[in-house]
């Protein structure tokens, strides 16, 4: 079972069919829509500010999500996939964006709907992501336009694809062969 704790009289409050792995922690002032996964050894940490999670999101294995202390909370959209060892604090991501692997966004960044932050880039403090873009880099600067509907179905697809790996870890495991 996943590590969660009431920190500061707030407990976490998760939407319907949400999977949380089982070294997974949510801590605090965190609040998860539906249809959400926390992965392996994953970290929401809502003790100095709120996170606010919307509906159909992933936190991929190793990924950080904290705020800045009583200033920079944290707001996560629908659809967004935050990918593996990801860092996300104190910032707004809308929807339908991606995260990429390693990837870190900085305290008041907004990252706009329909949007892919690449692998290893660093979005930093106060940056506004423009919508339906490609940003990369360090500091991430915009590579390419997007079309909003490619982007919004392509991110809806693969948000869509995390559901379904969770719910593979809700079946009855068969005994592995150990002759």
């Amino acid at each position: 079972m996943a590590f969660i704790r009431t920190l500061r009289g707030k407990t976490p409050k998760f939407g319907e069919n949400c999977f949380l792995a089982e070294n997974a922690a949510v801590i605090g002032d965190v609040e998860m829509g539906n249809d959400c996964s926390v992965w392996y050894s994953a970290v929401i940490r809502g003790d100095v500010h709120s996170i606010r999670i919307g509906n159909n999101t992933n936190i991929q294995d190793c990924a950080v999500i904290h705020a800045t202390y009583q200033k920079s909370p944290t707001n996560i959209g629908d659809d967004v996939i935050i990918a593996h060892g990801a860092i996300v604090h104190g910032c707004t991501i809308k929807n339908h964006v991606m995260i990429g692997m390693n990837a870190v966004v900085l305290d008041d960044a907004v990252v706009n709907d329909n949007t892919i932050i690449a692998a290893g880039s660093v979005v930093t403090k106060g940056t506004f992501v423009e919508a339906n873009s490609v940003y990369a880099g360090i500091p991430a600067k915009k590579i390419k336009s997007l079309s909003p509907e490619l982007a919004a179905n392509e991110l809806h697809r693969i948000a869509n694809a995390y559901s379904t790996y969770a719910g593979w870890y809700g079946e009855p495991q068969e005994a592995e062969n150990t002759k």
